[in-house]
């Protein structure tokens, strides 16, 4: 039996397919020695979204060798034709994938590259989750008792729709609440000042998020962490928070978020937790609960 300790950076929309069981070769540039389950991470997202099993390498394929196993990779014939995908020729055979019902946030290390060495608190979570599934094989994923936070009971966060699917394809990195079970981290009003600049203060509440995510006065002084914030757009925002200025650093989606929300002064935002170091950003207008 072993614990997930690995991680693998996967992007979109490759990612949802093998969640969903219908891609079980991952295409890679070349072969690795690792074998067993490591947990499937949604590129540019800062989480772990499922797991699966690594079970063989096979050799490098020739494209029309490409072309006869669509089924098990899902490239579609014309990338392959293209030459898009000609470095991506060494098929990793997966089994056993499972979509975590909570994504959980992990800290990507410098200069990993291929194989991302899991924090013991993201393996923890992810043990959690794992509490009473059985799939059809003896080496299962060790189930551990959570050390340093239980998991949390958070907001059911759901990819974007794969590939394929009847509805519209939404941005890749999408997410739908499907539950509200968040905790609200404060509440703050907005002013005209906020608008012009595209921030938004959180002085009153800034002792309510974790130490290791706020930074220092400019970029040059990050914090040791930082946290992703749903807002309502596109895609989500990988930031941390000035500590000086009291608010999240990154703030080019700020503007947008005011303009699509109607923002006014007076209105409020209202940050909510959703998971460790992830946060949902929602709009308040005045009068209204």
């Amino acid at each position: 039996m072993t614990t997930v300790t690995k991680g693998l950076v996967v992007d979109d929309p490759w990612i949802d397919l093998i969640l969903a069981g219908s891609k079980t070769w991952e295409m890679r540039s070349a072969r690795t020695s690792f074998r067993g389950w490591f947990g499937l991470i949604r590129k540019g997202s800062g989480a772990v979204w499922g797991i699966a099993r690594l079970d063989d390498v096979g050799a490098r394929m020739t494209p029309d060798e490409l072309v006869t196993t669509i089924d098990k990779h899902r490239i579609p014939e014309d990338m392959i034709r293209s030459g898009a995908v000609v470095k991506w020729n060494t098929p990793w055979k997966l089994s056993n994938a499972r979509r975590l019902e909570r994504p959980v946030p992990y800290q990507h290390p410098y200069g990993a590259v291929t194989w991302v060495n899991l924090d013991f608190s993201v393996t923890e979570s992810i043990s959690v989750q794992l509490t009473g599934w059985n799939p059809p094989d003896e080496d299962a994923p060790t189930v551990r008792t959570p050390r340093s936070h239980p998991a949390p009971s958070a907001s059911i966060l759901k990819a974007a729709q794969p590939p394929g699917s009847s509805e519209s394809k939404p941005h890749p990195l999408a997410f739908v609440r499907e539950e509200t079970a968040s905790t609200m981290i404060g509440e703050t009003e907005i002013t005209q000042g906020n608008l012009t600049h595209s921030h938004f203060y959180m002085r009153a509440f800034l002792h309510r998020f974790p130490d290791d995510l706020i930074g220092g006065p400019n970029k040059t002084k990050p914090a040791p962490r930082t946290a992703i914030v749903y807002w309502g757009g596109p895609s989500p925002v990988e930031t941390d928070i000035d500590g000086e200025k009291k608010f999240f650093r990154t703030r080019g989606w700020v503007r947008q978020f005011f303009a699509e929300n109607g923002a006014e002064p007076g209105d409020k935002v209202r940050v909510e937790e959703l998971a460790p170091y992830r946060y949902e950003i929602r709009l308040l207008k005045r009068g209204r609960v």
